[in-house]
């Protein structure tokens, strides 16, 4: 049987991981700055989160969500104590897709209406309803058009006050800091205006922490910094460090009833195993704040290389903006001197989504492998533009 071919693959195979680094077949190294879409949190194989999932899959792996699992409470508890959120419930998922999908559904049930404000450049999953909320229209299929969804530009207070005073808009959605769009921030104002708006006309407030949540940008949610309170969180990504595992934060006013929402898997005995680790790593070797530290760090040697035209992003959620694209470039960061990084929809930014746990030295290796592409980029791009300069040039265009 084939796999159903829908990814575009490198020729890398990897077979393990140690920290902040993974190993192909053949045993080479790689230096991982990308965290499999900032999923890997507290690093790969970390021994306290390989212990944990290991000793409660020797006891229960799994059973549905019609009996009482203890380890969702502990979850909950230990969440709302490291994030510093208080005051909302927590259901379970095994998804960001799935949890925006929940966050939807929940604002819907809540006000009884049926449109979703969303923002230029948004991701929020590929699944019915919040594909319909994702600015790719490529990705969307016509069952996927039937959604009421309306787009804003981002950071455009009128426009939100102007649709939103509409009266039939069930939730705002947005990503605090944007991942796949571009590491793009709106101001703070415009997160309080948007807030208040939504508190004014009796609208949710969706904060999609999906990627920039969990300790990322040096606050445990990204919209901490902006001093909002959103009625729905959602998260997933660093949330179980590879394992499968989302959730939904929702406010205390909004009144759950049973059959409102549902799974078969979210919540399971190693997932919340998986998430509770988790916590506790980035409690207990404070990863919130080295995020802050070395993200300072970064951003003052990026500032040293002249082709980093722009900084974006927060903590270690971060984007280098050239004024080229960078295809070339990451390629040959990846395969000349094993670093992953990744891609954004700005094809100029080199996206940066890094272990919370990484060093400082890490990204010195970094900073001498970019150095060393960048002159390599700069020299075929001459060579490019004065053939004659190269000789036989047609030999090097294979």
């Amino acid at each position: 049987m084939e796999l159903f071919d829908v990814y575009p693959l490198y020729d890398i195979t990897p077979v393990k991981g140690e920290g902040c680094y993974v190993f192909d077949v053949s045993g080479k190294k790689y230096l991982d700055l990308y965290g499999g879409h900032a999923v890997i949190s507290v690093g790969h194989a970390h021994p306290e989160y390989v212990k944990s999932i290991q000793e409660q899959a020797a006891k229960l792996g799994f059973y549905s969500n019609s009996i009482k699992n203890p380890l969702q409470q502990e979850l909950a508890d230990k969440l709302e104590k490291v994030s510093g959120v208080k005051d909302y419930s927590l259901f379970l998922c095994s998804s960001g897709a799935e949890a925006n999908e929940n966050a939807l559904k929940v604002a819907s049930f809540q006000t009884g209406k049926d449109r979703i404000i969303y923002f230029e450049n948004a991701f929020h999953g590929r699944t019915s309803g919040v594909v319909a909320i994702t600015d790719n229209e490529s990705i969307k299929a016509p069952f996927n058009l039937g959604h009421k969804a309306t787009k804003l530009a981002f950071n455009d207070t009128e426009s939100l006050k102007n649709e939103i005073e509409k009266g039939d808009v069930a939730a705002v959605i947005f990503e605090v800091i944007q991942g796949v769009g571009g590491l793009d921030e709106a101001e703070s104002e415009f997160y309080r205006s948007a807030a208040e708006l939504c508190k004014e006309n009796q609208v949710m407030l969706i904060a999609d922490e999906v990627q920039s949540g969990y300790g990322r940008t040096g606050d445990f949610f990204a919209f901490q910094k902006h001093g909002i309170r959103p009625d729905i969180i959602t998260m997933a990504k660093g949330m179980g460090n590879g394992f499968p595992i989302g959730g939904i934060l929702t406010d205390n006013n909004i009144q759950p009833k049973y059959g409102m929402l549902g799974t078969t898997f979210g919540g399971n005995h190693l997932a919340c195993s998986a998430g509770i680790s988790v916590l506790d790593i980035i409690q207990n070797e404070n990863l919130m704040e080295n995020a802050a530290e070395v993200s300072e760090f970064v951003k003052a040697e990026a500032t040293k290389i002249p082709e980093i035209k722009k900084i974006k992003g927060r903590g270690l959620m971060i984007g280098l903006e050239f004024d080229f694209e960078i295809a070339a470039l990451r390629k040959e960061i990846l395969f000349e001197h094993q670093i992953f990084t990744g891609a954004s929809s700005n094809k100029k930014l080199l996206r940066i989504l890094p272990p919370l746990n990484i060093k400082k030295e890490h990204f010195e290796s970094f900073f001498s492998a970019l150095k060393a592409a960048l002159k390599d980029q700069n020299k075929n791009i001459l060579t490019s533009s004065c053939p004659e300069a190269s000789g036989d040039s047609a030999s090097l265009r294979s």
